[in-house]
């Protein structure tokens, strides 16, 4: 999948629909590559978990709606949650990166790298994903 949306971003770059700074876009874009492929360990993923997806249940407390199934890094599920928070991620993206590691046991690094990544990769469609890529640039 990331492989896949990074060569459609490429295409997008290609045809020009792509401001961003290319030192930036070639960065985030590289890095949304590897950190696909560099994950310790591989889990099963809903790749669209976010709060409006998560209900709560008979058969057990919480149930998660809507999975769009990946194997893949465990760090990569976070990510939609923190694009559908967008007062907490404009306000402090790191922070609100270190702190959601820290609730879900991953790499607070690695989470923030991949925010970086999936930021540049989605900021042609949002300024606000435009805006946090060039604050959280490693």
């Amino acid at each position: 999948m990331c492989n896949q949306w990074a060569d459609e971003f490429a295409g997008e770059e290609a045809a020009g629909r792509v401001s961003s700074d290319p030192g930036l876009v070639r960065e985030g874009i590289g890095l949304f590559r590897h950190l696909a492929a560099s994950a310790e360990r591989e889990v099963l993923l809903c790749t669209d978990l976010h709060a409006e997806n998560v209900l709560a249940a008979k058969r057990e407390p919480w149930l998660i709606i809507d999975p769009k199934p990946y194997v893949g890094d465990p760090t990569y599920d976070a990510l939609q949650h923190m694009l559908n928070c967008e007062e907490r991620l404009s306000s402090d993206p790191r922070g609100f990166a270190s702190r959601l590691a820290e609730l879900l046991g991953l790499d607070s690094d690695r989470l923030l790298l991949w925010l970086f990544a999936r930021c540049v990769q989605e900021s042609p469609g949002s300024e606000l994903l435009a805006d946090v890529a060039q604050r959280i640039a490693p």
